[in-house]
């Protein structure tokens, strides 16, 4: 199976506290991976990470076999540094979010954020805009008439797909809670990524909506040909829907393998699982 994700030694330091320490993990080609681990324990601190929110303190991220993001401790953190593995990593690759969606890694956020006084197509589109071929010039003179039709066509067929067509003229705040989360999935999707950062994509929603949510995320995996690395609290969601489950705790790998072999291990049960009243 061809790997597709690649972390290697991953640390961020924020001043003196460590928010992930040496994270490496690796994500296959059409797998769904779970990220888990309690609050505050770093899982979105790494996906800011491989999504250039934030450069590692120290560390490589490589995606489809090439490093896209690498750091090692420099200016005030060579003093400060109080993580592993310093002076492995001699390079600084440093790519702003918009350059590394543009290779092919789109994400979703833990609170929505839609554009507000946008309709649920006009989100879309926007996101679309970033693999556009028009100019300033010849979006001044209205001469990429014929790319913006193509694009609207597009964009409507992906709504078909997410089952969001109906209402595609409404106001995406207008639309209830679930579907505004697969909205914004549908946006991440108008990127045309082979990787696809779901974090906490269950957060606030109901058992049903919960239920029709795994089944659209193993939906988008298939009809677009998809890898899924997400971050979850929900845990009948990460069991039913993970092929391989990694579990972090204080910004440190404490488990990674499949479904059973987490729910069975006693670290994650300690950390984060819970242990039973009886024990």
């Amino acid at each position: 199976m061809k790997n597709l994700l690649k972390l290697e030694d991953i640390t961020m330091q924020f001043g003196g506290v460590i928010a992930v320490n040496n994270l490496s993990l690796e994500v296959n080609e059409g797998e769904i991976v779970s990220l888990i681990g309690p609050n505050g324990a770093g899982k979105t601190t790494a996906f800011n990470v491989v999504t250039g929110v934030y450069e590692p303190t120290n560390g490589r991220v490589s995606f489809d076999g090439k490093a896209i993001v690498e750091s090692c401790p420099h200016g005030k953190m060579k003093r400060l540094y109080a993580g592993e593995n310093k002076g492995v990593y001699k390079k600084r690759i440093v790519k702003t979010p918009d350059k590394i969606t543009k290779l092919g890694i789109a994400r979703t956020f833990q609170n929505i954020r839609l554009f507000k006084s946008m309709t649920v197509l006009e989100n879309v589109l926007v996101a679309m805009h970033m693999r556009r071929k028009s100019n300033l010039f010849t979006a001044t003179f209205m001469l990429n008439w014929n790319e913006e039709k193509a694009n609207k066509k597009k964009a409507e067929a992906l709504l078909e797909k997410v089952g969001l067509l109906d209402v595609k003229d409404e106001l995406a705040t207008s639309l209830p809670y679930g579907k505004q989360r697969r909205l914004e999935i549908a946006r991440a999707l108008a990127t045309e990524p082979k990787l696809l950062l779901l974090d906490e994509p269950a957060a606030g929603m109901n058992p049903q909506e919960t239920a029709e949510l795994t089944q659209f995320i193993y939906h988008i995996r298939d009809e677009f040909g998809l890898t899924i690395f997400m971050i979850e609290h929900h845990m009948d969601l990460v069991m039913d829907i993970s092929d391989r489950i990694y579990v972090i705790d204080f910004g440190k790998m404490i488990a990674s393998g499949v479904p059973a072999e987490i729910q069975s291990n006693d670290l994650v049960i300690k950390a984060y699982l819970g242990v039973s009243e009886d024990e």
